[in-house]
Formats: C-alpha cells, structure tokens, sequence
C-alpha cells in the first residue's frame, strides 16, 4: 500500500519535469504546429493542442489497462494513477485558472498561485516557437514572485 502511494506520489512529481520538457522540447520544438494555436488567437474552445492532453490520457489509459490486466506488472497501474492526478492538476490550474477555458470562480490570491500564474502570463507574451521562458505548469522559480512594495511613509519615517 505505501508503495503504491510512493508510486502515486513520485510520478506525480516525475510528471513537471516530464511536462518541462515536453513544453520546451517537444510543444515549442518538433511539434510547434500543434502547440501554435495555444500561443495565438483562434477561433473555438478546442485547440490543435489539446492533442498533448489526448496523448498523455492514452499513456495513462495504457499504463492503468497494462497493469489491471498483468498482475505482475500491477505497478504500472500505480504509475498510470499518478500521470493521472498530474493530469487533473494540469487541467485545473492551466485550463481552469489560468485560461479560463470553464468559467469557475476560484481564489488566486495566494502567493503560489499569483507565482505560477505569472510565471505563465510570461510564457505566453512570446507567440512564437522560439524565445519564450517558464515552461514549468505547476512550478514556478521564486524569481516569478512580484517584488513586495515597501510602504513609504514607514521608509520616510527610518530615515
């Protein structure tokens, strides 16, 4: 049981990486022309790029049905859960809260949120395949905090 946790778990955490990679190498890589209309205005609320959802979804299915069906191989369906929950997460914060593909009103006040938001806001001023930045979906590094504004009556008052 705390195996299939730690499996659940790691894969979750496994699975930024994965999706860093993927944004930077393969979406603004080889396979732009999938991720271009994410990048740029279009018409509709599907996109070319959704197709990474579809391929990922299938990896998760595969891992999930592999691992149901051979018993010895029943880790994999553990490892399929956590492509999973990284999936919903994905979904939630970059179509949810970030795109505002499906209207849900959510505080996003918070400091990680307000950080990984930006950081993505960032990512998107760029609308070609090269020169974009923060291509993590849930991690973001500090340096994507706003700096904290300091009060000038109390600046005036040490000095």
């Amino acid at each position: 049981m705390l195996l299939n946790v730690a499996l659940v778990l790691g894969t979750f955490l496994f699975m930024e990486g994965v999706a860093w990679f993927t944004h930077k190498y393969v979406m603004h890589g080889f396979l732009w022309s999938w991720h271009r209309d994410h990048h740029n205005h279009h018409k509709g609320f599907f996109e070319i790029n959704d197709l990474f959802a579809v391929v990922f979804a299938l990896t998760a299915i595969s891992l999930i049905g592999t691992g149901v069906a051979y018993p010895e191989l029943d880790y994999l369906t553990w490892i399929g859960a956590g492509v999973t929950l990284y999936g919903f997460f994905y979904f939630m914060f970059h179509d949810i809260i970030v795109h505002r593909r499906v209207k849900v009103k959510l505080d996003t006040s918070g400091r990680y949120m307000q950080r990984i938001m930006r950081a993505h806001y960032i990512h998107h001023k760029v609308h070609t395949k090269e020169g974009a930045e923060a291509f993590g979906f849930l991690y973001a590094p500090k340096k994507y905090d706003r700096p904290v504004k300091s009060d000038s009556k109390s600046t005036k008052a040490q000095t």
